[in-house]
């Protein structure tokens, strides 16, 4: 079969490394199109990773025939508008996380792709992280016995574009840009348990000049079969990028350090930058990260939904999924706001989940 022809809309991190990680490791698929309104930049992306076209209105590259699929990897304000447009141009549909700002824009992706007959694929890297993946087999296998509290905590200085800080166009702080994660993380260990009920704590520590918004979030989530889970997200952790899971069960327990495993312990007195712009520049002992797309799972997500379309595969994560977990989500942002445990399923009342925060 012919390669899968993907379009991205969008040229920031997550752009970039989803066009990197397609041009070194996705079998059967290239990268065809980049569509960014920020002057330069999809033509930068473009000639870094030898993609044939550039444009400057993502419209456009919907009318392209030579695009088979649409990335969505720009800000979470325009998700459930290019989302909608590309299934009603007979795309299929890889969104970067958050699914969408609220579920009704969840909900609408979700039913315009059906109608369309295309998929709608949420793109969650950590379900494919080579040391998360092997954590699944374990926990699967029975390593651990009865599993009943699984942790998982991301933790950095603070989001890598501007668009982040604004809760206007982002929905929320970093129980959403990174809560998202934990939470389908718990989904896919957990082989989709329903959630029961959220409780969280959250507010502003470090960051309240720059945003409105949550910069250190706690989040205890129950689910079905008497499991509890952690989440444990931070805009306000100095020192570089920090991503661990832990499995406890009624046989056993597994931790799992992302990146420290696979990095170079470094000193420096004067200073470096990291290539992931959110690290910033380092000081003193640090843990410099490399084949960072690969340990995140990026290229072997990208793979995965490269076989979903091409040969029929089933899809690891969906747009319901993405869905269920802006569910909790909202339902974790009311729990900081009244104090209280909340019982799912939750029925927003606010159009994002900040606003659920602060109404």
């Amino acid at each position: 079969m012919d390669d899968v022809r993907i379009g991205i809309v969008g040229s920031g991190f997550v752009a970039e490394i989803h066009a990197g990680s397609i041009a070194r490791h996705v079998r059967g698929a290239r990268v065809e199109a980049v569509a960014s309104p920020t002057p330069g930049h999809a033509e930068g992306l473009a000639a870094r990773h030898r993609v044939p076209h550039h444009l400057t209105e993502w419209r456009a590259l919907l009318d392209m025939k030579a695009i088979d699929v649409v990335l969505v990897a720009c800000p979470n304000d325009m998700h459930h508008a290019v989302a909608v447009a590309a299934a009603e141009a007979g795309k299929h549909v890889i969104c970067e996380k958050p699914l969408a700002r609220n579920l009704h824009e969840a909900d609408e992706m979700v039913r315009a792709c059906a109608r369309s007959g295309v998929l709608l694929l949420y793109a969650e890297e950590l379900c494919f992280a080579p040391k998360y993946v092997r954590m699944k087999q374990l926990v699967d296998e029975g390593a651990v016995g009865k599993v009943h509290l699984v942790k998982q905590s991301e933790k950095h200085s603070g989001p890598h574009a501007e668009w982040f800080w604004d809760v206007e166009r982002s929905g929320g702080g970093v129980a959403l840009d990174m809560g998202c994660h934990a939470l389908m993380f718990f989904r896919w260990m957990l082989d989709r348990a329903p959630a029961q009920s959220v409780y969280a704590d959250m507010g502003t520590f470090v960051h309240a000049e720059r945003t409105r918004g949550d910069d250190s979030s706690i989040l205890i989530t129950r689910f079905a079969e008497a499991v509890r889970t952690i989440a444990e997200e931070s805009w306000a952790k100095p020192g570089g990028m920090d991503d661990r899971a832990e499995v406890y069960g009624s046989e056993g327990v597994i931790y799992a350090d992302l990146l420290h495993g696979n990095a170079l312990e470094c000193y420096s007195e004067g200073g470096y930058g990291y290539a992931v712009e959110k690290a910033g520049p380092m000081r003193g002992w640090t843990y410099a990260i490399f084949e960072e797309a690969w340990n995140y799972g990026f290229p072997q997500e990208i793979q995965h939904f490269v076989d979903c379309i091409a040969d029929g595969a089933r899809p690891l994560c969906t747009g319901e999924d993405g869905r269920a977990v802006l569910e909790i989500l909202f339902a974790a942002y009311e729990s900081a706001r009244t104090g209280r445990r909340i019982e799912l399923p939750y029925e927003p009342h606010a159009t994002t989940p900040h606003a659920e925060w602060t109404r």
